[in-house]
């Protein structure tokens, strides 16, 4: 996801997104540990999604607690 897709969702939708990648990057680590990973940058790209993901989130709460 770009940074504009992520910006144009909800609190709610960021949140459960969160929580589908860090299910991704659980079932990843399985397979990097049993040496069946063919594709480890993916941990790498799904982290910084991951970071995203959280300062639009954190941004939103903060402009929200403004109002």
């Amino acid at each position: 996801m770009t940074l504009d897709e992520i910006r144009e969702l909800t609190p709610t939708e960021l949140a459960s997104r969160k929580k589908e990648l860090r299910q991704e990057i659980f079932h990843l680590r399985l397979q990097q540990q049993a040496g069946q990973l063919e594709k480890p940058h993916l941990l790498t790209m799904m982290r910084r999604e991951i970071a995203r993901l959280e300062t639009v989130l954190t941004a939103k709460t903060k402009a929200s607690k403004a109002l």
